[in-house]
């Protein structure tokens, strides 16, 4: 068991092809064994499963679907669990941490990148908590490009106008990306991306990052200097308490007149009424979200047959220059693939007792 152990450990420093690929030799020995550790995995859609099921018992690994989300109320079905796996829109607030403390979890690996959802001064000391911190940043910045190109050229407009045959021109006038400057507000691996996908268009980029990298053809400002300037802001930033609302009605007021603000990121970067706001007085020219404050209640949920209460989000919806996606700027079959690599080996990790990067611990003050 030891030597096995060790295996997986230098496992983690290799490429993820090579990690896959001792995975699958250690196959057989997990199919030999007794029990595999069984973990419950929450919130599952059909195409969660697929990567999964494919690599689980490669991490000697036996796992329970729920199409639940974790929450307190649903926590008690983690029973008999060594780990569970979550998703961006569960609840784990203090009282579910301390019903899987109780029902006897060990670990909880997010399959996502955030982990706002998660109480983490309540979880210290009483449960490991690891993400999945960079499964496919190209993913995520090349959505954001697709919601600004969809926007600018009105493509969403287009399709819709063409299906009934009406082939007329007017109020579709884009403008050319090249020579325009954007503003990028967090240069993680995802900011970083996006920069590059518009540095090929031959954009300026002004960017902002509390902590800048070393980025050739980037120029680091104030946000009061890239809200100022920028012909379109795109939002790479976690939420913190810092930067809640990010977006509001001071600085939207900063803006150019006509300006273009995606956010792929997360929904409370923007105070959603204060940009509507912003857009019926064409302050905002037209606005790209792939996430949204109270997306909990809906996104990735099939709702056609309910009634949305959400007044704010039906507005986001029925605006014609508001393009709104239910969080898919992570879905390729590449993304789902490194979610489910990373979450698994975060989980192998935590079992083997091998210390991981991944690892999310609270950092704040009591």
């Amino acid at each position: 068991m030891t030597g096995l152990h060790s295996a997986f450990s230098a496992r983690r420093r290799s490429s993820a092809w090579e990690r896959t690929r001792q995975n699958y030799l250690a196959l057989d020995y997990f199919k030999e064994k007794d029990t595999l550790d069984k973990v419950a995995f929450f919130d599952t859609k059909s195409y969660d499963e697929l990567w999964f099921d494919k690599l689980k018992e490669s991490y000697g690994l036996e796992i329970k679907y729920f199409e639940s989300k974790l929450e307190a109320n649903t926590s008690i079905m983690a029973r008999g669990y060594r780990g569970v796996v979550a998703f961006v829109n569960d609840e784990l607030n203090a009282e579910t941490i301390d019903n899987l403390v109780e029902c006897g979890v060990e670990v909880l690996a997010l399959r996502c990148a955030g982990y706002n959802n998660v109480d983490l001064m309540h979880a210290e000391g009483k449960i490991k908590i690891y993400c999945v911190p960079a499964y496919s940043p190209n993913a995520v910045a090349e959505h954001a490009m697709a919601l600004l190109l969809c926007l600018n050229r009105k493509i969403h407009r287009a399709y819709n106008r063409v299906r009934e045959f009406n082939f007329s021109l007017k109020g579709l006038m884009g403008f050319d990306l090249k020579g325009k400057t954007v503003g990028v507000v967090g240069t993680g691996k995802i900011g970083r991306e996006f920069i590059k996908i518009c540095l090929g268009f031959g954009m300026k980029v002004l960017a902002y990052d509390p902590y800048p990298a070393d980025l050739e053809d980037v120029e680091y400002v104030e946000l009061e200097e890239l809200f100022r300037e920028s012909n379109v802001i795109s939002l790479h930033a976690p939420l913190t308490l810092q930067n809640y609302h990010l977006i509001n009605k001071n600085t939207l007021n900063m803006m150019k007149d006509g300006v273009y603000i995606l956010n792929t990121s997360r929904g409370a970067l923007i105070n959603a009424e204060a940009l509507l706001d912003a857009v019926k007085t064409e302050k905002v020219a037209g606005a790209g979200l792939d996430v949204y404050e109270e997306e909990s209640d809906f996104f990735f949920e099939d709702a056609s047959d309910n009634t949305i209460h959400d007044d704010v989000l039906k507005l986001l919806l029925f605006t014609p220059n508001i393009l709104v996606t239910s969080h898919q700027g992570f879905f390729t079959d590449e993304a789902l693939k490194n979610i489910a690599e990373v979450t698994l080996q975060n989980l192998r990790d935590h079992f083997d007792g091998t210390p991981t990067e991944n690892e999310v611990v609270y950092k704040g003050k009591r």
